[in-house]
């Protein structure tokens, strides 16, 4: 066994005095964030990543500090000329020293960052992003969609807390001409790492009732320019490329277009400048409402005034023909009295013919129907005499009466009984033996 052998913190300190001999100054680097984590006392701690060209495989990976007293520098810098703040994913030019220390082992010193580069990484990022939705052919759909001409059933999209959903709500509810919206929130984190998700699933929420809203609005009151990174995420436009009810920003910034911004129907700077757009929208279809109203008045006079005119014309152009039809009608008539007149003189003359004839003809039936109906009388007279009772009685007979009732059968009356019998010159009692 070699006595000599070193121990591990003489090793690492040879290391370190080994890579400072070596590396005494500062490079410049080209590496990816892939994690920023700021501590309560303002250092700044990296992971930097390099990735395999042709994939995702990392091919490097260092820690980095950048000190607080270099952060609080670099930070402002860097998001005033990028109009972005660090952040993980974004690609970085930044001046390093190589440490090594015994304990916390190979890390990174930040001393300076070079934010042009940047600026040109994110747009060619951002241009990545354009061409890719652009191959897909859904770039230009959503501001393909016609844009409703009463916008009033609006989801929106914002931070429940924002004050310009606020700022947008009471604009449009108080708007000068009484215009009624409805408007329902659909709440979303609008910065951070967590927008781009939040969003859309605020915008699936609202697909799942997409009948019920005329429009979408994605507004963020207020900000930082820094916080812009998600609406320029492939995920989230595509999303807003292909979202079936036409979509209008309100992000709150003027300097830059987001992807976002290009992939909406409609891009507005503010929150309150959507809420003005949406008014005027509303004021345009009153006025055109008033326009073709006040037009189809005019055109109901002026087919009111030339139906009136017809008539005239028709008028003046039937008066004569009606004079003329109604003088045939007058002599026809007259024509037609006379010929009646004739006529029915020689009907009645023929008719009082007729009537002497049938005269004569009436009162030789009527004395034969009477002389008939004498005869047949004298034969009732003489029948309803030879059936007189009285008469019967007067020839011989007798009728017996057993309780006020012709007796027919003998076997009807007992013995000891009365039976009465008339006669033609009176009455007979009897008892039965």
């Amino acid at each position: 066994m070699d006595n000599k052998a070193l121990s591990l913190f003489q090793l690492l300190e040879q290391v370190k005095s080994t890579l400072k001999n070596t590396l005494p100054f500062s490079w410049w680097i080209v590496a990816e964030i892939s994690e920023l984590k700021v501590n309560y006392s303002g250092h700044c701690y990296l992971e930097l990543i390099e990735k395999e060209e042709t994939g995702a495989a990392i091919r490097a990976k260092a820690r980095a500090t950048i000190w607080a007293s270099v952060f609080r520098m670099l930070q402002p810098y860097f998001e005033s000329v990028t109009h972005t703040r660090l952040s993980a994913g974004m690609k970085v030019m930044i001046k390093v020293t190589a440490e090594f220390h015994e304990l916390y082992g190979f890390s990174l010193n930040v001393s300076d960052i070079e934010p042009s580069f940047t600026i040109g990484e994110l747009a060619r990022q951002k241009l990545e992003v354009i061409n890719r939705l652009k191959s897909e052919g859904v770039f230009d759909m959503n501001r393909a969609l016609v844009f409703p001409e009463i916008p009033g059933r609006i989801a929106v999209i914002s931070s429940k807390t924002a004050a310009g959903f606020g700022d947008f709500k009471d604009q449009l509810i108080k708007n000068l001409y009484g215009y009624r919206f409805r408007i329902r929130l659909f709440p979303a984190v609008m910065q951070g790492e967590e927008a781009e998700q939040s969003i859309i699933n605020a915008m699936d929420n609202i697909y799942a009732h997409e009948d019920s809203y005329d429009i979408v609005v994605m507004i963020r009151g207020g900000g930082s320019q820094s916080d812009l990174n998600c609406f320029n995420s492939y995920l989230l436009c595509s999303h807003i490329c292909q979202f079936p009810l036409p979509l209008l920003t309100g992000i709150g910034h003027e300097q830059d277009e987001t992807i976002a911004d290009l992939v909406a129907h409609t891009r507005l700077k503010t929150p309150t400048a959507v809420a003005e757009y949406l008014i005027d929208c509303y004021h345009e279809a009153d006025e055109a409402i008033n326009e073709r109203s006040a037009s189809l008045n005019d055109l109901v006079i002026q087919r009111v005034d030339d139906e009136k005119e017809k008539l005239n014309r028709m008028f003046l152009t039937l008066k004569p023909a009606v004079k003329g039809i109604l003088t045939n009608h007058h002599r026809n008539l007259q024509l037609l009295g006379v010929n009646l007149k004739s006529n029915f003189r020689h009907h009645l003359l023929k008719t009082s013919q007729t009537t002497g004839s049938r005269k004569i003809r009436l009162n030789t039936a009527a004395r034969e129907f009477i002389n008939s109906g004498k005869h047949r009388l004298d034969l009732l007279e003489k029948k309803k005499n030879y059936l007189d009772p009285f008469l019967i009685l007067k020839r011989g007979y007798s009728i017996t009466y057993h309780n006020g009732k012709a007796l027919k059968n003998p076997a009807l009356v007992s013995k000891d009984e009365i039976i009465e019998t008339r006669l033609a010159e009176g009455n007979v009692k009897s008892k039965t033996i």
